[in-house]
């Protein structure tokens, strides 16, 4: 069960290192994701905005790190280079700054692509970490807590391109509702997200209308679209099966038509 879908619409992942939210840390950054193209042998210099939200003064330390998707959607991040890392091609501009109460800091990073490398899709995350605890609580226990936001960077290298193939229907639970889903197959050197308008009825005769998730689907992986029904006066309604889909899905510039049903 899909209990919880990470941000990755946008791609911008922010936790702590207690349960409890705190109100120290209130970093945001914009754009929340990147995707590059870069041709071998050649540079590309992109700039993400810092926002201090907070009253004060802010410090944070920034480094690069390679991740990882799980099956629940979830991010897991690793400090150590992992085999075909291409984060010895990013420079950053600096390993720590401070952004005033309310200021917003334009930080920049380079990414060189070396001579020679192969088409594909390189991948790597900005790790943006609170320099400093800060406490949260109430007066009989406070809790240090530090906050990150990790940025995704998508480079595509060459000729790369998602490659995806429709494996069939199935249905998922997504927060506690069983919807409609579809298996997807990337066969391509670089990831793809799936969009497009689909419309459908389900056993009683309703009208829905379908958005499917936009979540990565990394090159060699399979993963599942889920086809999340909404109605002009419900935007999370419960669903009589069997239902049938129609309509077009789209990803970069290829399209492909889907008829199915779901049992």
């Amino acid at each position: 069960m899909i209990r919880h879908l990470w941000l990755f619409a946008c791609c911008v992942l922010l936790w702590w290192t207690t349960p409890a939210a705190t109100q120290g840390f209130a970093a945001m950054v914009s754009p929340p994701r990147f995707e590059l193209n870069i041709l071998p042998g050649k540079s590309r210099r992109a700039v993400v905005e810092i926002s201090n939200r907070a009253l004060n003064a802010a410090h944070y330390r920034i480094r690069t790190a390679d991740w990882t998707l799980a099956r629940d959607y979830g991010v897991q991040f690793s400090d150590s280079l992992q085999p075909g890392s291409c984060r010895p091609w990013v420079a950053l501009e600096r390993p720590e700054v401070t952004v005033p109460g309310g200021g917003t800091l334009r930080y920049r990073f380079e990414v060189s692509v070396p001579t020679g490398a192969p088409s594909g899709e390189c991948r790597f995350a900005l790790l943006i970490d609170g320099a400093e605890p800060t406490l949260t609580g109430d007066d009989a226990m406070q809790l240090p807590v530090t906050g990150r936001i990790g940025v995704i960077v998508y480079v595509a290298v060459g000729n790369s391109a998602p490659k995806l193939e429709l494996f069939g229907p199935t249905t998922s639970m997504v927060n506690g509702r069983r919807v409609p889903a579809l298996r997807i197959h990337n066969a391509g050197n670089a990831h793809g997200r799936m969009s497009g308008y689909l419309s459908g009825t389900d056993a009683r005769g309703v009208k829905y209308d379908f958005t499917p998730s936009d979540f990565p689907v990394l090159p060699q992986d399979e993963r599942e679209v889920f086809l999340t029904p909404s109605t002009p006066t419900d935007d999370q309604p419960t669903l009589s099966y069997p239902v049938t889909v129609r309509g077009k899905l789209e990803w970069a510039a290829q399209q492909i038509g889907i008829d199915q049903t779901f049992e």
